[in-house]
């Protein structure tokens, strides 16, 4: 599904990817670990076509597709998604009309009407009830005036509604307490299956007793310097980021 080679990547001229190598394959879940700086948002960033970073090496396949030339909407429609780890607020935009429009806009890429109404409802009912979402909840501006914990469930729920063929979560767990993240893990549990995959980006090992790992891979310097099952995380939190530092000579 997802393969990688060679991937450099520079951000205002300076390096930040320095040789990613990394094949997810559909029904996988990877989960990419590191200390701060060590290129993890980055590789996230890059995978989904954000502008602002620029590949100077290698190239990303998706789908057995090279999609290096396509902008982040494209890849979007292809079935690429982004959890960003700081979710912007709208004020005066409903995180129903949100879904709606990002659902109907997919639809219009591939050529298709938009969802019938009756149809779009439903789907956004069973989806809330699947991740035990309050139906209050989707009526509100999206993401204003959100928790950490309620920002983070919306976008599992953008998740849910677009059945994205490949998901990244970029430090999801982030700001949240142990009951929200309960709830984010939950929900993405329900939605993984054999035929998408998802690469969870995140420091700490804690989201990873809910989202079970197949592999973990250690970034360091905008490289992979160890890859395993999902001990190495539990290794990792028993030793530490010196432990990969001094492993590899940093």
């Amino acid at each position: 599904m997802l393969k990688i080679n060679n991937l450099h990547a520079s951000v205002e001229d300076k390096s930040i990817l320095k040789g990613i190598n990394l094949e997810v394959k559909p029904g996988e879940v990877h989960a990419i670990m590191g200390p701060n700086g060590s290129g993890k948002s980055t590789l996230a960033s890059v995978i989904a076509g954000k502008e602002e970073y620029e590949v100077t090496k290698g190239n990303i396949e998706f789908d057995g597709e090279d999609i290096d030339e396509l902008a982040a909407e494209e890849r979007a429609h292809k079935g690429v998604f982004l959890s960003f780890q700081y979710p912007v607020e709208i004020p005066g935009v409903s995180v129903t009309n949100f879904i709606k429009t990002a659902i109907n806009e997919s639809r219009k890429a591939k050529g298709l009407d938009d969802m019938p109404a009756k149809e779009m409802l439903k789907l956004i009912r069973d989806k809330a009830d699947l991740l035990e979402i309050d139906r209050k909840f989707l009526s509100r501006s999206l993401n204003e005036g959100f928790s950490g914990g309620e920002k983070k469930r919306n976008e599992i729920f953008q998740m849910a509604m677009l059945e994205p063929k490949l998901a990244i979560l970029d430090e999801t767990d982030s700001g949240l307490d142990i009951d929200a993240l309960r709830i984010v893990a939950n929900g993405v549990n329900k939605l993984k299956n054999k035929d998408n995959a998802v690469v969870v980006i995140t420091h700490y090992q804690r989201l990873l007793d809910h989202i079970v790992p197949d592999f973990v891979h250690v970034l360091h310097n905008g490289k992979i310097v160890k890859s395993g099952t999902k001990e190495l995380a539990h290794e990792l939190e028993k030793k530490g980021y010196d432990w990969i530092k001094e492993e590899v000579g940093a």
